[in-house]
């Protein structure tokens, strides 16, 4: 295990509310990663009261809120700024959610992909891609039922509740609990959309750039997960 604090960079993919938080924070925790949540990366910076009038973040919170993913070039930009530094000291980091597109994968003539950045930076064997697929009604009863805390941010799906009444505070912090905007299932059928059109044609390309995509059941339980992805990348980074 140890072969995870000399730079490894992991990519969690799944519809919402496959678990990919989850899975990020355990393995932040547990072995020191850097947990880049692209959700949580929005959605600070979309509603930064100091950026309100500025007409691109306006352009972009309305994508967002209705469940669209937001301009590619903008949002490849914006974390690459964003995490900048920790890819010049080569720390492990684990992605949630990102990256959604394959622009943002792979750019363009004129932009660099986020992937031949850190393969520049850690070499294709320390780049691991995991896919914690979720049936689709799966993905909108869970986000139905999901309670997020208004202070610290941590989720709570109902139904892994003790029975016998209503929790109303994080059982972490005592925050509010609230359902997020974007857990609405309206928008989260638009998140799906976006997922198979936009963000599934990735696994294909990475592929042919020669890694391997390793699926696992999202509807297992959140340690069983856990163990999944860390054989793996074990295995992996002992044959490297």
């Amino acid at each position: 295990m140890k072969d995870f604090q000399r730079g490894v960079v992991v990519f969690l993919y799944g519809p919402p509310g496959s678990g990919k938080g989850t899975q990020a924070k355990l393995l932040a925790e547990i072995f020191g990663f850097f947990h880049f949540d692209s959700g949580d990366f929005l959605r600070r910076l979309l509603r930064d009261p100091s950026r309100q009038k500025d007409p691109v973040i306006r352009r972009e919170r309305k994508l967002n809120e209705a469940g669209k993913l937001n301009t590619p070039s903008w949002f490849l930009g914006a974390v690459v700024g964003y995490i900048n530094s920790i890819i010049e000291r080569r720390e492990s980091i684990v992605f949630s959610g990102a990256i959604r597109t394959l622009y943002e994968a792979f750019g363009d003539e004129d932009q660099k992909g986020l992937i031949q950045t850190l393969e520049k930076m850690y070499g294709k064997k320390n780049l691991f891609f995991f896919v914690i697929d979720l049936p689709f009604a799966n993905s909108i009863e869970r986000n139905k039922r999901r309670l997020t805390c208004s202070v610290c941010g941590s989720s709570l799906i109902s139904g892994y509740l003790a029975t016998g009444g209503r929790v109303r505070r994080c059982p972490l912090c005592a925050g509010k609990l609230v359902h997020r905007v974007d857990d609405d299932p309206k928008i989260v059928r638009a998140r799906l959309a976006e997922y198979s059109s936009r963000t599934a044609p990735i696994f294909a390309a990475l592929k042919r750039r020669g890694y391997p995509i390793i699926h696992i059941d999202g509807r297992s339980l959140p340690y069983l997960i856990h163990e999944k992805i860390t054989h793996a990348m074990a295995s992996s980074l002992l044959l490297a």
